[in-house]
C-alpha cells in the first residue's frame, strides 16, 4: 500500500504562525480574549481569537478565509518544488461569511442598492482552493469539503486517500473567519458559547469560543518524498468518516466509538498503540460528556489534549490547525490545556493540563461535526 506523510506545514491561526503555535501549545497560552466588532453591545458573546489577516496581493477576490488559506498554503509548500498537477483540498463551514456580513449589513443596515461587484466570487466557500490554486500554479483537483466541525479533517483524509490512490502530492487543510457580527450572532443563537473561556472537560465549563484562521499541510507519497529529499514531520497511517444518521446537533457516544475504532483499523493499529488522544474537545456539556466516553470505551487510560482552549473553534479550519499540536506530540510534547478547574466526573479523562514530553508514538486526531458528520485521522512519526 502506498505511504503518506507529511513533508510541509504552515498556518495562519491566532497563536501565530508554525513554530509561534508550537510555542503556545507547549506553553498553554490561550489566545482567547475581547472582541472587537461592530454592534458589540448587541452581542452578548464578547470574546473571541482573532488571527492576524496578512496583507497579501491577491486583488479584490479575496475574504479574509481565503487570504489566510493562501498564506498558509505558501509556508507549507516553501522551498518544495511542485508539480503542476498537484491538487488543493480545503476545509470551510462558513467559506466567505465576512463578505456576507458586509454585504447584508450594506444593503439591510445602511440601505444601499448595491454590493461589491466581487461579492459572490468572495463568498464561495471554493474561493480558498481556487485561489490557492491560482496562487501556486496548482492544476490538479481543487475543491472544498463542507462538513462543519470535521471539515478539515474530512478534507485531510481524502488527500490522504487520493494519494493512496495514486497521486503523488495534494495540499490539504482548512481556513475559515467567522468572526463578525453576524458570525458570532448566529453562534448565540445555539446557545453553545461561552462569555468566559474554553474549558474542555473541565468541570464548570459553559461553551466553546469562536476562533478564525487557517492550516495548511504538505501530503506526499513517501517514495516521492524521500527521493526528493524531503523532510518528513508525519506518517498518516489511518483515516475513517461516518455520518451518524441522528440528532443534527446531539452527538453519539457509539458513533464516536465506531468511528475511531475504523481509523485504527485503516491504519492497522490497535488502541494500544495510541500515545495520546488530540480530541475535538469544544468545552460544550454534550461534546466532551459524548467525547469522554467513547475515548474509554476505546482506548481506556490515555492522555488527552484539547487545543481549542487555547485558539478557539475555528469550525471548518479546526481539525487542520489541532493537526499542529499532533505534529507536535508526535516530535514528543504533548499540548497542554488551558482553563482546567477541576475534573468532570461526568466527562473523565486523563487531561493533559501542562505539556507532557513523551517518546513519539502514534496519535488519533477526532472532529466530530454538527449533523453527526465524523472524521478521525491517525499519525504516526515520521
Amino acid at each position: 500500500m502506498r505511504r503518506v506523510v507529511v513533508t510541509g506545514a504552515g498556518t495562519v491561526n491566532p497563536l501565530g504562525d508554525v513554530s509561534g503555535t508550537f510555542r503556545a501549545m507547549e506553553a498553554g497560552t490561550s489566545a482567547i480574549g475581547p472582541l472587537d466588532l461592530p454592534d458589540l453591545d448587541r452581542l452578548s458573546i464578547r470574546i473571541g481569537a482573532r488571527a492576524s489577516v496578512p496583507d497579501l496581493d491577491l486583488g479584490a477576490w479575496a475574504d479574509p478565509f481565503a487570504t489566510m488559506a493562501v498564506a498558509a498554503a505558501r509556508q507549507a509548500v516553501a522551498g518544495a518544488d511542485l508539480p503542476p498537477g498537484t491538487g488543493v483540498i480545503l476545509g470551510s463551514a462558513g467559506g466567505g461569511l465576512q463578505t456576507v456580513d458586509a454585504a447584508y449589513r450594506a444593503v439591510y443596515a445602511e440601505r444601499r442598492d448595491r454590493v461589491h461587484p466581487f461579492t459572490v466570487p468572495r463568498l464561495m466557500a471554493s474561493a480558498a482552493p481556487s485561489l490557492v490554486a491560482r496562487d501556486l500554479g496548482l492544476t490538479g483537483p481543487s475543491f472544498t469539503v463542507a462538513s462543519a466541525c470535521a471539515s478539515a479533517t474530512h478534507a485531510i483524509g481524502l488527500a490522504f486517500q487520493m494519494i493512496r490512490g495514486g497521486a503523488d502530492v495534494m495540499l490539504a487543510g482548512g481556513s475559515e473567519a467567522m468572526i463578525c457580527f453576524g458570525g458570532i450572532k448566529a453562534w448565540e443563537g445555539l446557545r453553545v458559547l461561552s462569555p468566559t473561556a474554553c474549558r474542555p472537560f473541565s468541570k464548570g465549563r459553559d461553551g466553546m469560543v469562536m476562533g478564525e484562521g487557517a492550516a495548511v499541510f504538505l501530503l506526499e507519497e513517501r517514495a516521492h518524498a524521500l527521493a526528493r529529499g524531503a523532510r518528513i514531520l508525519a506518517e498518516i497511517t489511518g483515516f475513517a468518516m461516518s455520518a451518524e444518521a441522528g440528532d443534527i446537533v446531539a452527538p453519539s457516544a457509539p458513533a464516536a466509538e465506531a468511528v475511531i475504532r475504523a481509523a485504527l483499523d485503516d491504519a492497522r493499529l490497535t488502541p494500544g498503540d495510541i500515545g495520546h488522544v488530540n480530541a475535538h474537545g469544544t468545552g460544550t456539556q454534550a461534546n466532551d460528556r459524548c467525547e469522554a466516553e467513547a475515548l474509554a470505551r476505546v482506548f481506556g487510560p490515555i492522555p488527552v489534549t484539547a487545543t481549542k482552549s487555547l485558539h478557539g473553534h475555528l469550525i471548518g479550519a479546526s481539525g487542520a490547525v489541532e493537526l499542529l499540536g499532533v505534529l507536535l506530540g508526535l516530535q514528543g510534547t504533548i499540548p497542554a490545556t488551558a482553563g482546567f478547574l477541576g475534573p468532570d466526573p461526568a466527562a473523565p479523562v486523563d487531561l493533559v493540563t501542562t505539556a507532557r514530553k513523551v517518546s513519539p508514538r502514534a496519535v488519533v486526531k477526532t472532529s466530530f461535526a454538527f449533523g453527526g458528520l465524523n472524521a478521525v485521522l491517525v499519525l504516526a512519526p515520521g
